[in-house]
């Protein structure tokens, strides 16, 4: 099926607490003039919804990664929903999307849920959903210095993803990228990737949310484009998250979608992909989104226990999951709409049921990050408590591939990981070479 060609409507920002007036799409601005609060990417969806929701469905059917083109991004292939603006020489694509969606039956039955589905999104170029939302924003830096809007550089705060994404994309599109990074609070893994795609990495002696201040402050000169989810072009990608579960899931929405919480951006872009699926692709809204957080950084948690009466802020304290270490998340009115349109929990975990999590995952053929795995102990926690019933589909989004934490893990089964009693460590054997030896350590194992 062809693209319909009159599918467009006027694309323009807006504030996100509805603050009157429009902002043009072009202008390099991430706050209200009026209040000060976060924009939004809007856009008169009249036009779009001209299209039957089959004609949506089969369109985006009619691409993907067996395609050519920007069809084979799971991001472009959306694009008439994302970005209908930009041309597929303009579009900047490193690959993005398609990741798998992956049925967990075994750990279904051990968290006690009806359906478990691993939606891998650190199975991307970078390794982290993250790609998803630079894509587009990197595409739209292109088109602003096309226009001759000009920036200079992009730059981004970063717990370690964020800045491997922009870098990356930085680097496809020839813009110089600056990357702040809290010093010693990110893998090894994250902080060499920016340092390979030749970004000007500052790790600073502060945490995200001080590195976060700065980048606010440097990005107050608009030739230097900010390229943190506060920018609402990030969420336009991030939002096809929920857009391809629903679609790789035969066009049907999941009881649960489960993810981590920490800059809260993601939370907020899964909301709007629903709300899309649901105007635009006929899918009726019954998905709940549960956001998974930990103890040590827990501002939203907090707020939901407090009816969203009060917005906490903390100092986040050290923990495996360093992705989601923030104490003052950005998003917090974005992730409160989101889980207000669709329902749903916030959920604390400690560092040894995180471990846990990810270790039970894991040993059942997963390799979870430690930010993902703070989801799936909220799933956990949720299914005990009967709030998720024993026969919900659940989606469990994985922010970030696994290997990107491999320290973390090492230091589990070695039982030296802060916080975790490494009750499943699972340490190598050391044995003679000798088949005897080896044949006494298989009958000691099977003894277990």
């Amino acid at each position: 099926m062809s693209a319909p060609t009159d599918a467009r409507g006027s694309t323009f920002l807006a504030c996100e607490s509805g603050c009157p007036g429009r902002i043009d799409a072009n202008e390099v601005r991430y706050r209200c003039p009026s209040c000060a609060g976060l924009l939004e990417v809007r856009r008169d969806l009249g036009p779009l919804a001209q299209i039957a929701a089959g004609e949506w469905r089969q369109l985006f059917d009619g691409r993907g990664p067996t395609r050519m083109g920007w069809d084979a991004s799971g991001v472009w292939s959306k694009r008439e929903w994302v970005l209908p603006e930009a041309t597929a020489g303009e579009a900047v694509s490193l690959g993005e999307g398609f990741s798998p969606l992956v049925p967990v039956p075994r750990l279904a039955r051990e968290i006690g849920v009806g359906e478990l589905w691993v939606k891998e999104c650190g199975v991307a170029h970078t390794g982290s959903f993250k790609d998803l939302g630079m894509s587009v924003l990197v595409t739209q830096v292109v088109r602003l210095r096309k226009a001759g809007v000009p920036v200079r550089a992009v730059a981004c705060a970063s717990t370690g993803d964020t800045s491997a994404a922009l870098a990356a994309y930085g680097a496809a599109a020839g813009l110089p990228v600056v990357v702040l990074l809290p010093k010693s609070k990110v893998s090894t893994a994250q902080l060499v990737q920016p340092l390979a795609h030749g970004a000007l990495v500052l790790a600073l002696q502060t945490d995200f949310d001080g590195c976060m201040r700065l980048v606010q402050q440097l990005s107050e000169d608009p030739a230097i484009y900010l390229a943190n989810s506060m920018n609402p072009w990030r969420l336009e990608g991030q939002k096809t998250v929920a857009v391809e579960i629903v679609q790789q899931l035969g066009w049907e929405a999941p009881d649960w979608i489960a993810l981590p919480g920490g800059n809260l951006g993601n939370t907020g872009a899964i909301g709007m992909g629903l709300a899309l699926v649901e105007k635009l692709a006929g899918v009726p809204r019954h998905t709940k989104l549960l956001v998974g957080q930990v103890e040590s950084a827990n501002p939203f948690f907090r707020s939901f226990g407090a009816g969203f009466r009060v917005r906490p802020t903390v100092v986040a304290g050290d923990t495996a999951a360093t992705a989601i270490r923030i104490g003052a998340p950005v998003s917090y009115g974005r992730a409160i709409r989101a889980l207000e349109r669709c329902g749903g929990i916030v959920t604390s975990a400690s560092e040894d049921a995180i471990a846990d999590a990810a270790a039970l995952a894991d040993g059942l053929g997963q390799y979870l990050c430690p930010q993902t795995a703070a989801a799936l102990e909220g799933v956990r926690q949720a299914a005990a408590a009967g709030r998720i019933g024993s026969k919900d589909r659940v989606v469990l989004v994985a922010t970030a591939h696994g290997l990107k934490f491999t320290e973390a893990k090492v230091r589990y089964h070695e039982g030296t990981l802060a916080g975790a009693d490494s009750r499943r460590a699972n340490a190598p054997v050391e044995v003679e070479a000798s088949l005897a030896a080896v044949r006494r350590a298989l009958k000691e194992r099977e003894r277990r």
